[in-house]
């Protein structure tokens, strides 16, 4: 059975006292959930006031990015060591706005990972499609191409941490969710590319949860399919008592 994860994706939003303000809200809210893994990932600047707020209980924080280099000359830049100094266990790679806003490429994502795992961060490889790339019926060919590029030159037996996150890119941020069989169908595809790469068995142990305008209303529906092993939440997981409500959907 793979554990479903939930993680909350805070973006650009939050101070250290709001973050702060949330957790201690939020963690009495979930102490007794154990069948789910809980993961906060606020900006940087939140780390160590998140890692503080949640000792004690069984929720993680995640870094929201991080650099491919151990270290040198990349201002604003964060390294994989740094944030395992920290404490953090879990860090989203290659998300939309990354690759939207900030140019990341596939091979970009492939650096990270490998980085990532070399420090033994759990990553959470983020995948998607645009809306016109769907309505092309182009999203199977773009899924298995930004699967094969990041885990490109990557010993199989080193990705079974590995966690993917399918967010089809028509749905963050924008209101609109993909169906629960249209995302189960776009897992089934991922795990098909898994299985063509690194094998069936590593491909089914493998989770590969949900995100794209997830909410409280429509959390049960897609947890529910056999192929969605959680969800990776934005705009919902900045409120505690929304963000409860998802955690205990599945």
């Amino acid at each position: 059975m793979r554990k479903l994860l939930i993680a909350a994706n805070w973006k650009m939003y939050k101070t250290p006292a709001e973050a702060q303000s949330f957790l201690h809200t939020f963690v009495p809210l979930v102490k007794d959930v154990n069948q789910t893994e809980i993961v906060i990932c606020p900006p940087a600047i939140d780390l160590a006031t998140a890692l503080h707020s949640v000792k004690g209980s069984e929720i993680t924080v995640g870094a929201q990015n991080m650099h491919y280099a151990e270290e040198g000359a990349f201002t604003g830049e964060i390294s994989a060591s740094m944030l395992v100094a920290l404490g953090v266990s879990h860090v989203i790679l290659g998300h939309s706005e990354r690759r939207q806003y900030f140019g990341e490429t596939d091979d970009i994502v492939n650096r990270k990972l490998i980085t990532a795992l070399k420090h033994r961060l759990v990553p959470i490889v983020c995948v998607g499609e645009h809306e016109e790339q769907r309505e092309r019926g182009e999203t199977e060919q773009v899924l298995c191409q930004q699967i094969s590029g990041a885990i490109a030159r990557i010993d199989a037996a080193r990705l079974h941490t590995m966690v993917i996150a399918y967010e089809p890119i028509w749905a963050i941020g924008t209101g609109k969710t993909a169906t629960p069989s249209l995302a189960a169908e776009a897992h089934l595809i991922i795990r098909s590319e898994l299985a063509r790469m690194v094998g069936r068995p590593l491909a089914d142990a493998m989770r590969i949860i949900y995100g794209g305008s997830v909410k409280p209303d429509n959390a049960p529906a897609l947890l529910n399919q056999p192929e969605i092993d959680g969800a990776l939440v934005g705009g919902a997981s900045l409120d505690p008592h929304s963000f409860e409500a998802i955690v205990k959907a599945g």
